[in-house]
């Protein structure tokens, strides 16, 4: 093997930087050139695709985003368009690819790998909701600028005697609001695994309140059935049934732009490595994530046909530690 290329697919993660420079590197230690392409898979299509030095990557592992950029393509979904970003990548000389990104991502590298292109993915997407890794790139600052916001409405809680839905990302996966609600002692937590109603959360938080406590904080995932928006609208109409004045807030997108913290460096480092190492062993078609501690490949077959599920066990201690 003599060139590689690279490219960053879907929601942009903090971390995504430190992979590409890892992989540009580590690649290019063992004698490869590397290439980088923009935009994901759209650029594999538009044949957006440079070289990268290490000089290129110098200077972006402190930075959260993709330097490559990223973009959804309606067109690789097609046979069409992935033949054409077959034929670019051969036009190229590139001889294998590293995608880093989520579910969305890691089904696109598996269909390429099916064709018979060799491909490994990189386990990021700050929704930890990827199977066949136990924390992905992006997921430990996310939760970190989640955990940060929570203790300060907290403070202004606590001074008005409020409660406060707070709405974090995470699409169909409550990891993001379980853990942040946890870390930040939420007197309720509303995931889209778990089934609840607005009586239910409005029961819990009437039992804070009996129980004296002076302000309350719910974490709502954006994917639960039940969100922040008709959880407020809810209680507008039931104000009586929570014992606080409520106020929400909804995070957004604020929890993907912050710089990567040590853990996210450091796992998008190790993630780097190990899918050229891969690649080098001429093990393709599996995604690389951390696991117990360790550095574990799964194929993508199997990524791409499973949902990882929440530990039900944390949940129910998210609601023991709120008394």
């Amino acid at each position: 093997m003599q060139r590689i290329a690279v490219l960053t697919s879907g929601g942009d993660a903090p971390g995504m930087n430190a992979a590409i420079r890892a992989v540009v590197r580590t690649g290019l230690g063992k004698g490869w050139e590397t290439y980088g392409v923009r935009q994901g898979y759209s650029g594999l299509i538009t044949d957006s695709i440079i070289p990268l030095g290490p000089r290129d990557v110098g200077g972006i592992i402190q930075q959260g985003g993709t330097m490559l950029g990223s973009a959804r393509s309606a067109e690789f979904r097609t046979e069409e368009g992935r033949k054409q970003a077959l034929s670019n990548l051969a036009k190229h000389g590139i001889e294998a690819l590293v995608v880093i990104g989520g579910n969305g991502s890691q089904t696109g590298a598996n269909v390429l790998f099916e064709m018979g292109f060799p491909v490994v993915g990189i386990s990021s997407t700050i929704d930890n909701d990827l199977y066949g890794a136990e924390i992905t790139i992006g997921v430990d600052t996310a939760l970190n600028i989640a955990l940060e916001a929570i203790d300060r409405l907290k403070v202004t809680a606590a001074s008005h005697k409020r409660a406060f839905l707070i709405e974090v990302m995470g699409r169909d996966c409550g990891y993001l609001a379980l853990m942040s609600g946890i870390a930040g002692g939420a007197e309720a937590v509303v995931i889209p695994e778990v089934e609840t109603t607005p009586e239910a959360v409005a029961a819990e938080i009437t039992a804070a309140y009996e129980r004296g406590k002076t302000h309350a904080i719910i974490v709502v995932a954006e994917g639960a059935a039940y969100d922040a928006e008709k959880l407020n609208a809810y209680f507008r109409e039931h104000k009586a049934k929570l014992g606080f004045d409520l106020r929400m807030t909804t995070l957004g997108h604020v929890q993907r732009g912050g710089e990567p913290t040590a853990f996210d460096r450091i796992l998008a480092t190790r993630l780097g490595a190990a899918a050229t190492e891969c690649l080098q062993n001429g093990e393709y078609g599996v995604l690389v994530g951390l696991n117990k501690g360790q550095i574990t490949t799964t194929p993508l077959a199997t990524v791409a046909a499973n949902k990882k599920l929440i530990d039900m066990k944390t949940f129910e201690l998210a609601g023991i530690l709120a008394k």
